[in-house]
């Protein structure tokens, strides 16, 4: 009866792990499920394959600075898309809505990573129809990691802003560019490395990118997005310009930043 017994112990052991994992990819989906009720509604997502695609690393290398990339690939018109990361205290790391002026088939930014988790991309037609896709990224303690040693000196030269042009300035043609915002988004998570107490939430809500008056691109974000972000975005140049960048945070500060687009090459 004893050996009977280990035997059985045996195989509890054995199928312990395959249950553990189909909870765990049930508990995912019922995350998934509930997030999408919670921020979509009852609208229909459908599958987003040859729509949008997602760049996410499998295991990420810094959990505070985690890169996300969002392509858009098919030939419906969209107006934004939203980033999820499922199991991140608030959820919504980024629902970008796209302007006149923007080439909206690529934008990049990083996040920060929670725990182990799903993180999903929705494209929003013009038309309102939803399609999602999805990776799994293996991080965590992103949200707790400090944004430097000392508060203070990562709230140095707030609002800060530099812009890169990547590539040759084409008119009508679409160019990306690179924008940098100085920026500790703390989210209340972070504990201060001298002084031990928790350091008191103060984040990005917004960024707005015009060109010429006209909307390239309106992001809202919450605690998710990374320490001094950096977004990589598409827009059509006509002619000789500027680019302005509006940023609104947490505590109702405004941060506005103008830059010279160059004449384009004929």
């Amino acid at each position: 009866m004893l050996l009977a017994a280990i035997c059985a112990l045996g195989s509890f052991a054995e199928m312990s792990p395959a249950r553990a994992a189909d909870d765990d990819a049930a508990a995912r989906a019922e995350r998934w499920k509930a997030l999408q009720t919670a921020i979509l509604g009852d609208r229909k997502v459908h599958d987003g394959s040859g729509v949008i695609e997602l760049d996410a690393p499998p295991r990420a290398l810094d959990a505070a600075l985690v890169p996300i990339g969002l392509q858009l690939t098919g030939n419906e018109p969209i107006k934004a898309v939203y980033l999820v990361i499922d199991n991140n205290p608030s959820p919504l790391a980024a629902h970008i809505t796209f302007g006149p002026k923007a080439d909206p088939r690529s934008i990049k930014l990083r996040v920060r990573v929670n725990e182990y988790t799903f993180v999903h991309a929705i494209a929003e037609t013009q038309d309102g129809k939803l399609y999602a896709t999805q990776k799994f990224v293996k991080a965590a303690g992103g949200c707790s990691a400090p944004a430097g040693s000392d508060d203070q000196q990562a709230l140095q030269d707030i609002g800060r802003m530099k812009l890169r042009l990547l590539g040759d300035i084409a008119a009508g043609k679409p160019i990306q560019a690179q924008l940098m915002i100085r920026h500790p988004n703390f989210n209340g998570m972070q504990m201060n490395q001298i002084t031990r107490y928790y350091t008191p939430a103060r984040f990005i809500k917004s960024v707005e990118v015009t060109y010429e008056g006209g909307e390239v691109f309106h992001l809202e974000s919450d605690i998710s997005l990374s320490t001094d972000p950096v977004i990589i975005f598409g827009f059509v140049p006509q002619a000789k310009g500027k680019l302005k960048v509006a940023v609104r945070d947490s505590e109702d500060a405004t941060f506005d930043h103008s830059f010279d687009v160059p004449e384009p090459a004929t």
